[in-house]
Parts: structure tokens; sequence; C-alpha cells
């Protein structure tokens, strides 16, 4: 190879690094302007100033907010579901409980670690923006309902005293959402899809409070209280027997 030609991959690998610097670069400002101003506070225009860059420079890397939004979502949902994917892989010797309360653990230090992307996939919608055709994140955002499904499922032979009379049916579900879960867990009946619902729902709701500093102001141990809600929930399910 040439001196020439070694030259030039150099200077090809320089931008490319340089382009994936600026990259990243660009989505944490946005998420740190959203976090101080509110999701209508992300504007490539914005970014871009507080960057130093021209409004023109940004467009070469997102060519609209949307664009930017678009990426932004996919990769927050990518990171939340990889994060609570290993945890209930980790766990995969121990117990439905623990593996539960592992999953759940691994949701909420998620959240509190990246506040700003829990909000930005379920706070306040950014104003104006348009998913691309089939959604943000399709992929990635039904990975973690799978994630809860698993946990339905490792819940249902006990849980399903409890929940098994239900009225829900196949078609009360989103198919995108079937296409995932039924093939992964085909003994699954539609109340343990609808249980997982219900799951998500208790874990959601006391995260949710404590990202947007609420238990903050109400008691000193948010931890106490998201343990204990754990420990009820897998009675509630008919595990309380289980560690």
């Amino acid at each position: 190879m040439t001196g020439k030609a070694v030259a030039g991959r150099a200077s090809t690998g320089r931008r490319e690094r340089l382009r994936a610097e600026t990259t990243a670069e660009i989505k944490s400002v946005a998420l740190a302007l959203m976090a101080t101003g509110g999701p209508d506070a992300i504007t490539l225009r914005a970014i871009a100033r507080e960057m130093g860059m021209t409004a023109n420079a940004i467009y070469g890397y997102f060519p609209t907010r949307d664009d930017l939004v678009t990426t932004l979502i996919n990769d927050v949902y990518t990171a939340l579901a990889d994060a609570v994917d290993a945890a209930w892989g980790s766990s995969a010797s121990a117990a439905p409980a623990a593996r539960i309360k592992a999953w759940a653990h691994a949701f909420r230090s998620w959240a509190l670690t990246n506040p700003e992307g829990f909000r930005l996939v379920y706070g306040d919608p950014v104003p104006g923006y348009q998913a691309p055709d089939g959604g943000p994140a399709p992929a990635a955002a039904l990975r973690t309902c799978t994630g809860l499904a698993a946990l339905a499922a490792a819940a249902w032979p006990q849980a399903q005293e409890h929940y098994g009379e239900s009225r829900f049916t196949w078609s009360d579900f989103d198919p995108g959402l079937l296409a995932k879960v039924r093939p992964a867990f085909p003994d699954l009946p539609p109340a343990g899809v609808a249980l997982a619902l219900r799951l998500w729902g208790h874990l959601h709701g006391l995260v949710s409070l404590e990202v947007y500093g609420h238990l903050r102001s109400q008691l000193t141990s948010p931890d106490k209280l998201f343990d204990e809600e754990l420990t009820q929930l897998t009675r509630t399910l008919g595990l309380q027997r289980q560690t």
C-alpha cells in the first residue's frame, strides 16, 4: 500500500470518528435541552447554538428535527431493552419472583440513570413530531413488551388462579405486539398478556413518580417503597413462597 493510500485511509478514519463524535454530542445536547426546557426545546437551531455550529452544518447530520427525535427514541428504547434483557438473562436460574424483581430493578435503575431518555419515550410527546411509518422504534419498543410477557409467563402457573378468569381475547391487543409475544410464549393466553400490561402499570407508576421528582418530596427512601411494592406484587401473583 502506498503512502498516499495509507494517508487517505487515515483521513477517512478521522472523518468517520469525528462524525460519530459530533453525532453523539448532538444527541446528548438534545436530551439535555429537553431536560431543562421540555420536549419542545429540541430544535436543530438550539442544538447548533449550544454546540457553536451553524444551522446548515447540523443539517448534514440530521436533515430534520424529526429525524433526530426518531434516532433518539430508537437509541433510548434499545438501551432500555438491553438493560432489562441482561437482567432477565442473568437471573435465568432463579425462581420467578426473583427474576421479576431483577427485571424490575434493572428497569428502575436504567430510568434513574437516564431520566431524559425516560421522559422522551414515556413523558410528554415532542410537539409536532411525526414518527416514520411503523413507529419510531417498533422493534426495540416491542422487545421491552416481550420482556414483560416473559415476566407474566414465568408467573402464570401460579398467577392464573387469580387472573385466569378474564374477558380478554386476542383481538384486544395490537397485532404487532402479538406477533412478538405469541411465538415466544405460545402457552400464554390473552389473560396472561393482559397481566404483562398490569405488571407494566405497577412498575411504571412508581418509577415515573421518582423520575419526575415527586417521591423525594414525600419520603426519604424511594428504594424501600419500590422493594416493598415488588414484594407485595409477587405475593399477589401467588409467588410469596419463592425467593
